[in-house]
């Protein structure tokens, strides 16, 4: 046997759900400690993955079990939740570009959350400092407005009886979908805030085609408009442009920009890149003819209340029904001149 191996005999129950400030997994954590199992067959798992064995749980792969293989004991039965919690948590990692997008994630127990912001004294000229003289100042100060918090969401509408003989796998796939929705709901929160400001007075600069400091004809997008654009980031850098796929494929059809490398990197990597050393995301959270370009490690805090929430009480009871599932978080903006729109 394995020396100082709980995990066959702790005792699984709703309750432990329901701590506050630690997850499921944590609960189990400290009652089934993973360094207890260094050496062991059961290495590299966590305590929750143990379980999963202790009850011969496949939840994919060749031989995955069905749905109904959570529902032999109460016990295993409480691992449900968190099987379902995972699976949609998978779904928002897996098509997700907000990593791309936020400069720091934050993670709160409750919902209220002030960010800071810093505003540099002389922003663009750092004259040298004679000596004796006073150094440019950094203010930090806290937002006046809280982070306006969001719960987005799915509903999971089946029944036991339909799901109990599917295979878990199958299940999983339609987890992760919930979870891949999800994210795009935080997405349209995310470009929100980076357009709009969050609450603080610092929506995004906008500028347009056509309007000074940008040339050319309004509704034509070509290379210059784009230099011209990549300038105004001073002191800030452009190294991501958000846009929908309309936006997108208009600006990859301008000639400079079908440089042979920027072709090679595609094919090799899968990333597009500009010339203008920026990465390319689509979205159909940005209008068409509307270009979000930011320095991402400046731009965007967000903040997390929480990790995935399911109803555990309604999975573990096995009423499918109606149980909800849910992903809490906002967006904080962290410097104002970090992100700022160009309107085709």
């Amino acid at each position: 046997g394995i020396p100082m191996a709980f995990y066959d005999t702790v005792r699984l129950e709703k309750g432990m759900y329901n701590t506050p400030g630690k997850s499921f997994t944590q609960v189990l954590e400290e009652l089934d400690p993973s360094a207890s199992y260094e050496n062991t067959e059961f290495a590299g798992l966590d305590a929750y993955q143990r379980q999963l064995k202790r009850f011969d749980i496949k939840v994919g792969g060749r031989g995955s079990d069905v749905v109904e293989k959570f529902f032999q004991s109460t016990d295993s039965a409480a691992l449900f939740p968190e099987y379902v919690a995972r699976a949609v948590t998978q779904g928002m990692e897996s098509a997700n570009i907000l990593p791309n997008l936020v400069a720091t994630v934050t993670k709160i127990d409750g919902m209220d959350y002030r960010t800071i912001t810093s505003e540099p004294e002389g922003e663009h000229y750092f004259p040298p400092v004679a000596e004796l003289a006073s150094l440019p100042q950094t203010t930090v100060k806290t937002q006046n407005n809280l982070v306006k918090m969001n719960k987005r969401g799915r509903m999971l509408v089946t029944s036991y009886e339909a799901l109990r003989f599917q295979k878990l796998d199958l299940f999983g796939v339609m987890l992760r979908q919930i979870g891949a929705h999800i994210q795009k709901q935080q997405l349209a929160d995310a470009v929100d805030v980076l357009i709009s400001g969050d609450g603080n007075e610092n929506a995004a600069t906008q500028y347009t085609i056509g309007t000074s400091p940008i040339s050319g004809t309004k509704g034509t997008l070509a290379y210059d408009q784009l230099v011209e654009f990549w300038g105004q980031f001073d002191p800030y850098t452009m190294n991501t442009i958000l846009c929908s796929t309309a936006t997108m494929t208009s600006m990859l059809k301008i000639s400079e920009l079908q440089n042979p490398l920027t072709g090679l990197n595609f094919q090799g990597t899968g990333k597009l890149s500009t010339p203008l050393g920026a990465q390319l995301h689509r979205t159909s959270a940005v209008s068409d003819g509307v270009i979000i370009g930011l320095d991402n490690r400046y731009a965007l805090e967000l903040v997390r209340a929480g990790d995935v929430l399911v109803e555990y009480d309604k999975l573990i009871d096995r009423q499918l029904e109606r149980a909800a599932i849910t992903s809490i978080s906002g967006f904080g903006k962290i410097c104002d001149g970090a992100s700022l729109v160009l309107n085709v």
